[in-house]
């Protein structure tokens, strides 16, 4: 039996239990190892997808996240994965980008089409049992599970071995998971899909009221493993936002820096230097968006990054 196989056999596929996600031709599947608590979350796009997105945590693991920027000559994008695993769940968009030249998805070029498939994973390592990420396998039954609607949340896929608030110490910390929210203005949708594993809190306003009138208590120990001080914890939000407006690239990255204000505004303290946090912003078009449009969508963004996180936790 192949390690591949071996790791498919304390996992499996899931795509039931949760909500609908409400973007035409977009589909979501997981893969969730509960024992282990770690797994990875596919996100399938329609034909003539746009992206872009931007990094704001200190420590990335992604893949093909530079051809995101808007100078990049490719435009396209079929599918982003997010996963466990850290650095090792990278591995698991490859699964993604066999399964899609399968079904003949892909940018074309001479030799046949080459999926365009980004890739983010979130630290778990600490979590369950670290010796199992997820690889080509895990992220081939994750796209195989992707459904439009009926999507899990919670502690599945990339979410499965998710925790925040590890800021102040692994003492400190509640679980994490997936979070999905959506919300409307007109004919413009915009959905979001987070899996959160913050090193920060979730943020109800009372600790930064606190930190600025100089009364929080709960400080890290600078010295003690798993604090704010020390790399080697649980950390990083990442996740896609999709709108059905017809945005370009350029306005796509407007999009994910609205995104990350939206997580901003979910957790604190954001963006810490181990976190990896790293945000997609795709457009599936449809919809015409003119300038007035587009600064709608970006407050639609921020709504829905900071519900999505919220819904996660």
């Amino acid at each position: 039996m192949t390690t591949a196989s071996m790791r498919w056999s304390q996992g499996r596929a899931t795509s039931v239990g949760g909500v609908k996600f409400p973007i035409d031709g977009v589909r979501v599947g997981h893969w969730t190892d509960e024992a282990a608590l770690t797994g990875c979350t596919a996100v399938l796009f329609p034909e003539g997808t746009v992206a872009s997105g931007e990094v704001r945590g200190g420590a990335p693991a992604t893949r093909e996240f530079d051809l995101l920027a808007p100078e990049r000559s490719v435009s396209r994008l079929d599918a982003v994965v997010i996963s466990g695993g850290s650095a090792f769940g990278l591995a698991a968009a490859d699964g993604v980008v066999a399964h899609l030249e399968e079904q003949g998805v892909g940018f074309p070029t001479p030799a046949g089409p080459v999926p365009i498939v980004v890739g983010m994973s979130l630290f778990d390592l600490m979590v369950g049992d670290g010796s199992v990420r997820p690889g080509v396998a895990e992220g081939r039954m994750a796209a195989l599970a992707a459904v439009p609607d009926d999507v899990g949340v919670g502690r599945v896929g990339a979410g499965a071995g998710a925790t925040v608030g590890t800021w102040r110490g692994r003492g400190h910390s509640a679980p994490g998971g997936i979070g999905i929210a959506s919300a409307q203005r007109g004919d413009l949708v915009v959905a979001a899909v987070l899996a959160v594993n913050a090193a920060g809190d979730i943020d109800d306003g009372s600790v930064p009221e606190s930190v600025v009138d100089g009364v929080f208590d709960s400080w890290p120990d600078m010295t003690a493993a798993g604090s704010l001080a020390d790399g080697g914890r649980d950390n990083t939000t990442i996740g896609v936002v999709v709108t059905n407006g017809a945005v370009d690239k350029a306005g796509c990255l407007l999009l994910a820096q609205s995104a990350h204000d939206g997580l901003a505004r979910a957790i604190f303290p954001p963006h810490t230097r181990s976190d990896g946090d790293a945000v997609v912003a795709a457009a599936t078009g449809g919809v015409p968006v003119g300038g007035p449009e587009l600064d709608i969508l970006r407050v639609l963004t921020v709504a829905v990054v900071e519900r999505a996180i919220r819904n996660a936790c």
